[in-house]
């Protein structure tokens, strides 16, 4: 049973951390916020480890690899997603925007690690693109007088968060192949709290109001998101399923959305619906298998954290 619901499961709670994101910003600045997220889930992956036998990386290069890696899928990737929503960028824009991350990576692959882009790929970039543009210019625009206008510059961080994944993606693609992934993800957060502690004391006030909505908040993004999708994803990994979960990744963006709706009242207008079901399609189409049997766009399946 575990094995079927696994992957759906895995991509559920990865949904969420938009909505997290946001429900916690009420509470705490979003950068100090991750820095205690952080530290709990570095505790806790230490305990993980020792309790499991997970092996550590014996170089310094090995460490040094997994901490810089980390330093892009957690730190500067999660840093720029939440301080964005803390900017007032929706929780829903947010997790449209997060489908942009396979489309750069495949975007980028050719250069960095040099893999060709098929024709249905390169249809799938441009339709991608033109997707997240429908879903934002309206808030951008204000074209729709229902809409809350978005600044540009929270937008534009949170498309930087993406392109720090995309870049993070492909590093731990190209010096990350070996190892154990639980002592790695453990040296991932170490990372991550290294650039965001000094981010948080340059951009916040370090504002914590300690309660029980903030405590519940909390316990999920370390229990429900860095710990229990993590260990979600090493049981897929073991049980070769990591395939199945990454093609549910397509339905992140809407499943963002609609949890944004749900718990905030983030309206789902027209254009973001139809900007989210043409992004979706674009990523389908980067990603599917090529006629010749050949899987598109390898990096894309591989999935950052929350």
């Amino acid at each position: 049973m575990l094995a079927r619901l696994a992957p759906a499961i895995f991509v559920l709670l990865w949904s969420t951390g938009w909505v997290v994101a946001k429900y916690a910003a009420i509470f705490a600045d979003p950068l100090i916020f991750l820095a205690l997220r952080y530290s709990f889930a570095i505790l806790l992956f230490i305990g993980f480890c020792l309790l499991s036998g997970a092996r550590w990386p014996r170089s310094a290069t090995a460490i040094g690899h997994a901490v810089v890696s980390g330093i892009f899928l957690h730190g500067l990737y999660l840093g720029a997603v939440w301080w964005a929503i803390g900017q007032g960028v929706p929780a829903a824009i947010s997790g449209i925007i997060a489908g942009l991350q396979p489309l750069m990576t495949a975007a980028v692959a050719p250069w960095l690690i040099g893999e060709k882009l098929a024709g249905q790929q390169k249809l799938g970039l441009i339709l991608g693109f033109c997707g997240i543009a429908l879903a934002v210019a309206p808030k951008m625009l204000t074209i729709d007088a229902t809409a809350t206008p978005i600044h540009l510059l929270p937008l534009a961080v949170n498309v930087l968060g993406m392109a720090a994944v995309t870049y993070g993606t492909l590093y731990q693609k190209r010096y990350l192949q070996t190892g154990d992934i639980r002592s790695i993800a453990a040296l991932q957060y170490v990372g991550a709290l290294l650039v965001t502690i000094p981010l948080a004391l340059m951009l916040e006030d370090l504002r914590v109001t300690w309660n029980i909505e903030l405590v519940a908040a909390l316990a999920w993004s370390v229990l429900g998101l860095s710990m229990g999708a993590i260990a979600l994803l090493l049981y897929l990994i073991r049980r070769g399923q990591v395939s199945r979960a990454a093609s549910l990744i397509y339905l992140v963006p809407p499943l963002a959305a609609g949890e944004a709706a749900l718990f905030f009242g983030e309206a789902l207008t027209w254009p973001m619906i139809i900007g989210t079901v043409i992004a979706v399609t674009g990523v389908y189409l980067t990603n599917r298998k090529a006629a010749g049997g050949t899987a598109a766009s390898e990096p894309a399946k591989e999935m950052p954290a929350v």
